[in-house]
């Protein structure tokens, strides 16, 4: 287990084909309802099956446990967009 505080630097493990992001690196997450990907999180814990994520507004630290596939590592560089959403809330009053 990674505690807060370590330094935020993706890894991956031989046996997990999934990145593995350390604790504090920002990500994405996927809306379970909807299917967009929201900014504003970053990793509390990293566990066997999943991430416990923290809300950078407030620090919040989530008790749910988001498996791998819903976490994506944030960029913020200016060329790169996050994931379209599945459907522009927009067209709606």
């Amino acid at each position: 287990m990674r505690k807060m505080g370590d330094i935020p630097t993706p890894s991956t493990e031989a046996t997990d084909p999934v990145p593995v992001f350390d604790v504090g690196t920002k990500v994405y997450v996927s809306d379970r309802f909807l299917g967009n990907w929201t900014s504003g999180f970053a990793v509390a814990e990293v566990l066997d099956d999943g991430y416990r994520l923290r809300r950078l507004t407030d620090g919040r630290v989530f008790p749910d446990v988001f498996p791998f596939d819903d976490v994506r590592l944030e960029r913020r560089d200016p060329e790169h967009r996050p994931p379209e959403p599945y459907f522009d809330r927009r067209q709606f009053p």
